[in-house]
């Protein structure tokens, strides 16, 4: 088994690289979908970008021993739960991807063992990070700047260079050039694929 995990600040791009390797791999990795109790937003799917679910059914599959990690944002909307399941998604043949962050990478890193991990840590400089959030809320019937601006100080503290080198995170692709980032992530991915 192998996991391609995607991850980076707010904005840097993730799901749209995403996507673009999805696209481009042969044969297709599958998609692990994580859980969170956010609210839905404008053009995501339940079962697609993520599975939405409520406080008392993520503290169900607790009990049921199912999660692998779990983070708790403290929101200026309040807390929303994010979590990863072994829920029967997984088996030991495959090739998965998934967008999350670093403090999840650690944990699912953990679980799976480090030689299943494929990091792939994005990096864009913080203003165009900036304007691509602004433009990404304004496409949404209520913007929550608040939240936005939350988010984009909070990644400067998760993201640290400290926590990047505690994960064990020793490459990054800079998301400058979109086509030239998407063919570095795909041939790194590629050699790493072949490891053992």
């Amino acid at each position: 088994m192998k996991i391609i995990y995607f991850m980076g600040k707010s904005a840097s791009g993730k799901d749209t690289i995403y996507r673009k390797v999805k696209e481009k791999l042969n044969p297709s990795p599958k998609e692990i979908i994580l859980y969170t109790t956010r609210p839905i937003r404008d053009h995501e799917e339940n079962g697609r970008e993520y599975f939405f679910v409520t406080d008392s059914e993520i503290a169900q599959m607790e009990n049921e021993g199912k999660i692998i990690e779990k983070r708790v944002y403290h929101t200026v909307y309040g807390d929303w739960i994010y979590a990863t399941a072994d829920d029967g998604q997984f088996d030991d043949n495959s090739v998965y991807m998934t967008i999350g962050t670093l403090e999840s990478y650690v944990p699912i890193r953990a679980h799976f063992g480090a030689e299943t991990m494929i990091p792939v840590y994005l990096e864009v400089e913080d203003g165009l990070r900036l304007e691509r959030a602004i433009a990404r809320e304004r496409t949404q019937k209520t913007a929550k700047y608040e939240e936005m601006c939350r988010r984009f100080l909070a990644d400067e503290e998760d993201f640290s260079p400290e926590n990047l080198q505690k994960a064990g995170i020793t490459t990054s692709y800079k998301n400058r050039r979109f086509s030239v980032c998407l063919n570095t992530i795909k041939r790194a991915i590629k050699k790493q694929k072949k490891k053992n």
